[in-house]
């Protein structure tokens, strides 16, 4: 891992960059996910990723990990799956920004997470932290129960919610991981493993790959594999309580990207649940500073 970067600001501006990169990566999984279905859109995406991080594991000469790391990659595979699909079926069903802010509550579920798997106490500032994050949520699930919604709305939700559940189980094993393997490897096991595991659901789901959208998928891989080295080249070079607000430009890059090509409007609930959940984030983040990994953060 290199050093502290003289200039923070520049690791900080490449961390953006990264955020953007991974956004639209969302967007373009949920235009594939309305035309093909969640489940084929993340089986082909993490196919080709597997490809292309397949050739940079190789030509990195990347040395092969241990039995013991390679149960922990496929054990997190297996859980990042299950999150994969229900988020990227979430954002079929609702805008963007909308999936985005409701996800962020994921850190704070990470605090409970950690005390019953890890032991870990329960403070003051999990408690505060955790009324945030569901005040946050009160507030966006009732501005969408106030407006027009329908029951595809309400299963979005629900699918957003779950998938914030595993996502937080999944900042437990990420952390682990990160101390066991590189990005490189991380990335081109999860893709792999991914792909192996949603296979298993083949004969029932996948359909054949179909060529005109060939190259949104492999776009789609390509973004996802982008954003995964620009955060990794800046969390080693800044210190992550300077980056950690960087996550949350998601929300606004999530918002331009619903505009621009899905015609999606935020609400004044979707903005006011959202500062609630960052706050609550944010104070999760206070209350057990974690150094923050770019697995953490992308579904690769």
């Amino acid at each position: 891992m290199s050093g502290l970067h003289p200039r923070p600001v520049v690791p900080f501006l490449v961390a953006c960059g990264g955020i953007a990169t991974f956004s639209l990566m969302d967007a373009v999984m949920k235009d594939l996910a309305l035309a093909l279905g969640a489940f084929n859109a993340v089986m082909w995406r993490n196919s080709l990723g597997a490809l292309f991080m397949g050739l940079l594991f190789v030509g990195m000469r990347q040395r092969w990990p241990t039995a013991a790391v390679l149960k922990l990659h496929l054990w997190r595979s297996i859980v990042v799956s299950i999150m994969a699909v229900s988020f990227f079926w979430s954002i079929t069903q609702l805008p963007l920004a909308e999936a985005i802010g409701l996800s962020f509550v994921a850190p704070v579920i990470a605090l409970y997470l950690a005390a019953v798997l890890l032991g870990e106490k329960i403070g003051r500032e999990a408690i505060w932290a955790s009324v945030a994050g569901l005040l946050g949520v009160v507030v966006i699930m009732a501005g969408r129960l106030s407006g027009h919604y329908t029951t595809g709305h309400l299963w979005g939700a629900a699918a957003v919610l779950f998938s914030a559940v595993v996502f937080a189980y999944n900042l437990i094993l990420a952390r682990k991981q990160a101390q066991l393997a590189g990005p490189v490897e991380i990335a081109f096991f999860q893709n792999l493993f991914v792909a192996a595991t949603l296979s298993l659901a083949a004969p029932w789901f996948l359909a054949p790959l179909p060529v005109e959208k060939a190259p949104m998928l492999a776009g789609a891989a390509a973004l996802a594999i982008l954003s995964l080295l620009l955060l990794s080249w800046a969390y080693a070079r800044a210190e992550a309580q300077i980056l950690i607000p960087v996550e949350y430009t998601g929300f606004v890059w999530a918002a331009l990207f619903g505009w621009l090509f899905f015609s999606e409007q935020v609400t004044w609930p979707v903005l006011f649940g959202t500062a609630f959940i960052v706050c609550g984030s944010l104070i999760a983040a206070r209350a057990k500073p974690v150094p923050v990994n770019q697995v953490e953060i992308a579904i690769v």
